[in-house]
C-alpha cells in the first residue's frame, strides 16, 4: 500500500528537532531508521501530518568513550555498532545481540535507539541493555535531559519512558571490559524475530562466576531482567549442572505471549534451556 500523504521535516540539530516535535505535537511521528515506522505508514495504520527525520543530526550518531562508559548516540544504526572495535571490547553482548538481528540490508538502515523507543519486547536489544545496565538520556522541550536506567526505561508493551515532546539521544553503557559475553536466540526460520532471546554477561573468576547479567527478550510486554538467577550463579563453577541448578527458575514471575510461534508454557521452558546455553557460553565453559 502506498502511504497517506505527510509532510517531511530533517532538522539537522536535537534543538530542532524537539521545536518540530513541540510546534506539531500529536501530528508528528519521528522517523530514526524506519525498519518499523515505514511498515506502520505503508499500511496506514497511522497517518501523520508531517514526519520529522532525525538522520541528519550529527549529535545523535557515532560511538564514543568517556572515563568508564561507552556513549552510542540514538542514530547509530546497528552496522555502525558492529564495526566499533569498543564496543566489542567493552559491551560486548550487545555485539552478539545485534549480529542476529535480521539482515545485513536492515542493520544498515536500522538504529539501536530506534530500536529501544520502539520496545518490541521480541526485538533483540533491550535484553542487552538491562544486561549491561544501560542508562538512556532523554532530551526534553526546555532543552534539559534526564537520565533513566533501563529497567525503568521500558514501561509496558511498545511505551517506555520518552513522554510527549522528548527525544532519546544517547545510551550510556558502563564498560564491561574483560567480561564474557553471549546472546542465545531461538527463532523457527532465519531474521525471525526472536521467540525467546537471553542476553548474558558473565566476570568468571578462578573458574568460578564471580557476578553476571542476564537480560530476557520477548518473555513479558517488556524486556525483563533476571535478578533472582544473577543472584544464584555468582559463587557457582561454570559447569553444566551447576549453572542448570542456577537457572531452572528463570522463568518464575515472566508472562510471555502465547502466538503462533508457541504458547506461554513453552516459551519458559526455553528460557530455561537458552539461558543455561547463554550462561554457560559467556563463561566460557
Amino acid at each position: 500500500m502506498i502511504p497517506a500523504q505527510f509532510d517531511y521535516l530533517a532538522p539537522t540539530s536535537v534543538h530542532e528537532a524537539i521545536a518540530a516535535l513541540a510546534e506539531h505535537g500529536d501530528d508528528a511521528k519521528v522517523l530514526a531508521g524506519g525498519q518499523s515506522l515505514l511498515p506502520i505508514l505503508r499500511m496506514r495504520l497511522n497517518a501523520p501530518g508531517i514526519v520529522i527525520d532525525l538522520g541528519k543530526i550529527p549529535e545523535l550518531q557515532g560511538v564514543s568513550e568517556e572515563g568508564d562508559h561507552l556513549v552510542i548516540g540514538a542514530m547509530t544504526t546497528y552496522a555502525a555498532v558492529l564495526a566499533s572495535e569498543a564496543v566489542a571490547t567493552h559491551a560486548a553482548v550487545l555485539s552478539k545481540a545485534i549480529h542476529t538481528v535480521a539482515d545485513p540490508q536492515i542493520r544498515h538502515r536500522g538504529t539501536v535507539g530506534g530500536a529501544l523507543v520502539h520496545a518490541d519486547p521480541a526485538g533483540d536489544v533491550g535484553a542487552p541493555a538491562l544486561a549491561l545496565e544501560a542508562e538512556l538520556v532523554i532530551a526534553g522541550a526546555d532543552g534539559a535531559t534526564r537520565t533513566v536506567a533501563a529497567e525503568d526505561f521500558f514501561e509496558d508493551l511498545f511505551t517506555t519512558a520518552v513522554g510527549e515532546g522528548e527525544l532519546l539521544t544517547h545510551i550510556r553503557i558502563p564498560k564491561h571490559t574483560g567480561w564474557g559475553a553471549h546472546y542465545e536466540k531461538f527463532v523457527r526460520v532465519s531474521h525471525q524475530w526472536s521467540i525467546v532471546g537471553v542476553a548474558a554477561t558473565v566476570r568468571s573468576e578462578g573458574g568460578s562466576i564471580a557476578e553476571a547479567r542476564v537480560g530476557l527478550t520477548n518473555m513479558g510486554s517488556t524486556p525483563l531482567r533476571a535478578r533472582s538467577v544473577e543472584e544464584a550463579l555468582v559463587g557457582q563453577p561454570a559447569t553444566d549442572e551447576a549453572v542448570r541448578a542456577a537457572v531452572a527458575s528463570v522463568a518464575d514471575g515472566t508472562n510471555p505471549p502465547s502466538d503462533l510461534n508457541g504458547d506461554s508454557d513453552y516459551r519458559k521452558h526455553l528460557a530455561t534451556v537458552l539461558t543455561r546455553r547463554a550462561v554457560l557460553a559467556a563463561a566460557g565453559a
